[in-house]
């Protein structure tokens, strides 16, 4: 099951025109911003289907093999999710450690499933950065996972390839993150495969190193999920993420960017087409989902200010997308946790459920 319904794709939104200001609680979106069902405006009915050859006219063109434009004329495939094991847990939910296909690998996660009966929403979680060498299955996003369990949500946490028990995955594909992009858009699909899932009501939420994740799925696969929320997000610009942990951190793995895609630039409005292409803030006009960002003011690992940036960016582009600025929270979101999630159930809830 791939993309389940079409959207027009819009010329390229310039990523650093001016937009609006973000304000320290809920915005409201303005009166000309696009519909909770996440539609970017009015649009004609067409007399006939478009041709595969129109379709590909009309996304942007690929600079490289590994970039998001590429990724856009892939169709996700993913699925035949299997229970390996079930984790004992004294909650009115069972946890199961599971495996999903994704291209011809396959990727561990933790599925968590209400208890109950009928389809309910699901949610898919995309983790922030850990050390793979580290890494246990589910882990990262253990508080979201069990509230949103405990609100009724069928959650599906994907560990990644290179991650516990998931298959390898290679060094550029890693580090671009389209890999990972891939894998959360395969957990979509398998997901939706389940007896328990509504298939028509299915979000993502990524932390940190996940938002931008979610941003790729958002972009190189209109309309595959319903809604999306981020929390602490990386910058939806590529060359950011590699200045600020890449460089420092992995400076083999940087030359090796810079060997393939060349210098980027020093800011966005000058990257070279190869790094723009792996940017999702250059495709923010392909976004049909409403998107909920959580940033705090006092995070010093993702600076706010790349929300802020991305925020201007959706906007600019026609995007149903809310900036909630969390006054003196961290990156690791402690205080006011709570309040983020009740904002982040009610925002699902309205746009899964048409509550």
């Amino acid at each position: 099951m791939g993309v389940r319904r079409a959207v027009p794709v819009v010329a390229l939104a310039c990523a650093l025109l001016a937009g609006c200001t973000e304000q320290a609680t809920p915005q409201t979106a303005p009166a000309d911003t696009p519909s909770p069902s996440g539609s970017s405006g009015p649009t004609a009915t067409p007399t006939e289907a478009p041709s595969a050859t129109d379709v590909e006219a009309e996304l942007p063109p690929v600079p490289d093999p590994l970039s998001l434009p590429a990724l856009m004329r892939e169709e996700p495939r993913g699925g035949d999710l299997r229970r390996v094991r079930e984790q004992p847990v004294d909650a009115p939910y069972r946890r199961f450690e599971v495996t999903y296909a994704v291209d011809d690998a396959r990727v561990s996660g933790i599925l968590l499933v209400p208890d109950g009966r009928g389809r309910r929403p699901a949610v898919v979680l995309a983790h922030g950065y850990i050390e793979p060498s580290i890494y246990v299955t589910g882990q990262g996003l253990a508080r979201e996972q069990d509230r949103l369990a405990r609100e009724g949500f069928v959650v599906l946490h994907a560990d990644y390839r290179g991650h516990a028990a998931s298959d390898p995955v290679a060094d550029l594909p890693r580090e671009t993150r389209l890999a990972y992009t891939r894998d959360v858009a395969a957990a979509v699909l398998a997901l939706r495969e389940l007896p328990q899932v509504d298939p028509d009501r299915v979000a993502l939420l990524g932390r940190s190193m996940g938002g931008a994740v979610v941003y790729n799925v958002l972009v190189a696969h209109p309309g595959l999920v319903d809604a999306a929320v981020v929390y602490a997000p990386v910058s939806s610009r590529f060359a950011d993420n590699v200045e600020r942990w890449t460089e420092p951190g992995r400076p083999e793995a940087a030359q090796r960017l810079t060997d393939r895609f060349g210098p980027r630039g020093e800011s966005a409005a000058d990257d070279p087409e190869a790094w723009a292409a792996l940017s999702a803030r250059t495709y923010a006009d392909r976004i049909t989902e409403p998107v909920l960002i959580h940033h705090g003011t006092l995070d010093d690992s993702c600076p706010i200010r790349w929300s802020r940036a991305t925020q201007r960016a959706f906007r600019t582009a026609g995007v149903d997308s809310r900036l909630v600025v969390y006054e003196g929270e961290q990156h690791a979101f402690g205080p006011q946790w709570d309040a983020s999630m009740q904002r982040t159930v009610r925002f699902l809830r309205t746009r899964l459920d048409g509550a």
